[in-house]
């Protein structure tokens, strides 16, 4: 038996309910892990609201975990019984202190790597990783925008910008977070709560805007992300915290030839080749201090409902995990 964080309806917090379930022999080509840290992430309080529909209720939520092997299904053969993994993004069931998962999509763990940094960098780092390196091609010397720049992935984005030369101005949603977003590699940080975005990004890029901007704000951010491009620059758009980006037409694109693209991370790593390639690379720069890849805060088990109201509202900065 496992312990495992459920929902039964979509709602606030409150509908996170801890029970005991049955885990299973792994059946073909699965694993069964003992999981040790739990990653948190924003995408699963959309999961939680309803935001994105699961698969079904009830539901046990969460995406991203690290853990040991302790049991593997017919035609494994890429790990093995005592292998430390981590996964990320494939099947919902992460809140949990053991479970099944497809073998072809966990990683092994490098030995310099612990199961706390793993768990604490692999979704948002796969994410910054195809950020930065997929969707646009940077040059030393480009400036971009990152809305949200004190969150998970926005700190490991500004990090890993700041190491390849690209400048990176970053947003925040209040006060507070300033420092935390400038100490984690944002050359500069603009507090929206009180700063126009357009007009701080005019000043600092002497009226040219930005190369790109990365926004997983949504609703009210997205019209100040577009009005910040440079000509020719595009608007990555990968999430929608405060609500749906309002419609925009093909046209209004026209005047500066703008791009506007919504990647996901599961088309840049669908094969295991693409997945290794892409974890190796993440890996090598924890390594060499590149990335950071410490949780900013860890919950226990049982304080998954707490965990989720300062996700909810913002309470958090940097990456968050859950201990089993």
């Amino acid at each position: 038996m496992a312990n495992v964080v459920r929902i039964h309806e979509y709602g606030g917090p409150e509908v996170l309910q801890v029970h005991e379930a049955a885990v299973g022999r792994p059946g073909p080509n699965e694993v069964r892990l003992r999981q040790t840290v739990i990653g948190l992430n924003f995408v699963e309080v959309y999961f939680r609201r309803g935001t994105f529909e699961v698969p079904r209720l009830p539901q046990v939520l969460g995406n991203e975990a690290a853990g040991v092997v302790t049991e593997v299904g017919e035609g494994v053969t890429d790990v093995r019984i005592g292998d430390r993994v981590v996964y990320a993004d494939g099947p919902l069931g992460a809140y949990a202190t053991e479970r099944l998962y497809p073998a072809d999509r966990v990683v092994p763990i490098p030995d310099a790597i612990s199961d706390e940094q793993a768990a604490t960098v692999f979704l948002k780092g796969l994410t910054a990783r195809y950020l930065l390196k997929d969707i646009v091609r940077f040059s030393p010397g480009d400036t971009v925008l990152f809305q949200a720049a004190a969150g998970g992935v926005g700190t490991i984005f500004a990090r890993w910008a700041k190491a390849l030369g690209v400048r990176v101005i970053g947003t925040v949603s209040r006060e507070a977070k300033v420092t935390f977003a400038r100490e984690a590699g944002c050359d500069a940080v603009i507090d929206r709560s009180r700063e126009d975005i357009g007009e701080r990004v005019a000043a600092l890029t002497d009226g040219r805007g930005v190369k790109a901007a990365f926004d997983a704000v949504g609703k009210d951010t997205f019209r100040a992300s577009l009005a910040a491009l440079a000509p020719r620059g595009t608007l990555v758009t990968f999430g929608k915290a405060s609500g749906d980006p309002e419609p925009i037409a093909p046209f209004e694109l026209a005047a500066r030839s703008l791009a506007l693209t919504w990647p996901i991370l599961p088309v840049y790593t669908a094969t295991r080749d693409e997945l290794l390639a892409a974890a190796r690379d993440l890996f090598d720069a924890v390594a060499r201090g590149q990335v950071p890849a410490r949780p900013s805060r860890s919950y226990a088990f049982d304080e998954i409902v707490e965990a989720h109201r300062d996700l909810e509202s913002g309470r958090t900065v940097g990456a968050a995990v859950l201990r089993v």
